[in-house]
């Protein structure tokens, strides 16, 4: 691209010095011939208006009397009737310019100049005409190697940025060049390597929240298969399978779930759902590993209570915080429903050492862990809650104490009395 620049700037200047530089010439070829023309025949007349004035005063006209009167490089002929010719100066040879002139007393003066006077001073003029010419081309190719230089140097920026970006690495350069129409291509890339990064942040983030979410439900279908590989009664691998199955179930809700978080973490299914049938599928499912660690899970507080949010993710949720509890908790982990103005809350606490004081609320920042996990869990746990209006909330560090606060609804039919007293289920 600089050398198409470079010529076709070239090639422009060329074509100008051409047309005006041929018209300059033949101009000033002919100005200068005219003007030595003139000159001669002022010469002619000067010396004629000598000779008459000689003559008519009765002074003697002779070659030494007119050579003073004649410059070195001309030759002048004076021809007075009844009087020898007289020469003034050395005759010239080759091309010459010539003028006569007659005086008053019937004397004719004539005058030549050699014509290389007029190509000698043609020539100087071309000198000048070539080197402004010279210039001119040189200025020309500076400043297109210049302009060159200004337009293929970003353009090979923006050619790196696009390899860059098609490289894997979408940083974005925010780097301008003055030029609207390669700005606005700059734009254009800054602005697709920015929606790449995010495209790139939402895959690694999607890969991360599926290995994490996806541990414990294939861990629990693990063990049922388990089950059923160890025992011959026909009720018990009945029994095993349809819960293998309900774990599949709720496997295949986890990926969608994702997937779905992934594309507009907004976008939620939420529906009215009784919060008992999650927490108890919860405690059904972890009770196993509770009690293989030697620690109970419990739940108490009020019940048949109505939640509005998707069923599959309040149980990811409680999964999360049950699992927290289960690696970095002690003792006994207690699930606890209650009610709070228009919201159904369920609390999940331990008798652990609880959250390190230096870590507080980050604790559900991404990659922030207390001890030597993925620091996943509680993050993805919060914006699970959060699409569907709901909140994930550390209420108390030590013992900790974690809040799931979810919008309630009316329940069908008024429990009775003695099912709204604390319970262990």
């Amino acid at each position: 691209m600089r050398r198409r620049l470079i010529q076709s700037t070239l090639a422009v200047v060329l074509v100008v010095i051409a047309v005006f530089g041929v018209s300059l010439v033949i101009v000033e070829t002919r100005t200068i011939s005219n003007s030595a023309q003139e000159r001669v025949d002022s010469e002619a007349l000067r010396l004629a208006s000598i000779v008459d004035s000689r003559i008519l005063g009765a002074e003697i006209v002779d070659s030494e009397v007119l050579r003073t009167q004649v410059t070195e490089d001309r030759y002048a002929v004076i021809r007075i009737p009844g009087d020898p010719v007289i020469e003034v100066g050395t005759k010239p040879t080759g091309d010459v310019i010539h003028s006569t002139a007659k005086g008053e007393e019937g004397e004719s003066v004539t005058v030549v100049e050699p014509r290389s006077n007029v190509t000698r001073e043609v020539g100087r003029t071309l000198l000048i005409i070539g080197a402004v010419a010279l210039l001119a081309v040189v200025a020309a190719v500076l400043l297109a190697v210049r302009q060159a230089n200004r337009l293929a140097s970003p353009l090979t920026d923006l050619a790196e940025t696009a390899e860059r970006l098609g490289s894997g690495d979408p940083r974005p350069r925010h780097k301008r060049y003055s030029v609207p129409e390669l700005d606005r291509v700059a734009d254009v890339l800054d602005s697709s390597a920015e929606r790449i990064a995010r495209m790139l942040t939402a895959e690694r983030r999607l890969a991360a929240d599926a290995s994490h979410q996806l541990r414990t439900p294939l861990t629990a279908l693990s063990m049922r298969l388990e089950e059923i590989t160890l025992t011959d009664d026909p009720d018990t691998v009945k029994e095993e399978a349809t819960i293998a199955l309900t774990q599949v179930e709720r496997l295949t809700d986890v990926v969608e779930r994702l997937l779905t978080n992934a594309r507009d973490p907004r976008t939620g299914s939420a529906v009215s759902f009784d919060l008992d049938e999650v927490i108890q599928q919860q405690l059904a499912e972890w009770r196993p590993a509770y009690r293989s660690s030697g620690r109970a899970i419990v739940s108490s507080g009020k019940r048949h209570l109505q939640a509005v949010g998707t069923p599959g993710a309040v149980a990811q949720v409680l999964a999360a915080l049950i699992e927290n509890s289960l690696m970095h908790g002690g003792g006994t982990v207690a699930l606890r429903t209650r009610v709070t103005g228009n919201q159904a809350v369920v609390e999940v606490t331990d008798e652990g050492p609880g959250v390190p004081t230096d870590l507080g609320a980050r604790i559900f920042e991404r990659t922030i862990s207390g001890r030597n996990s993925t620091g996943i869990g509680l993050a993805v746990a919060r914006d699970l809650a959060e699409a569907d209006g709901g909140r994930l909330e550390m209420l108390q560090a030590q013992p900790p104490v974690f809040g799931l606060f979810l919008s309630r609804t009316p329940p069908t039919k008024r429990p009775p009395a003695d099912e709204e007293e604390p319970t262990v289920r």
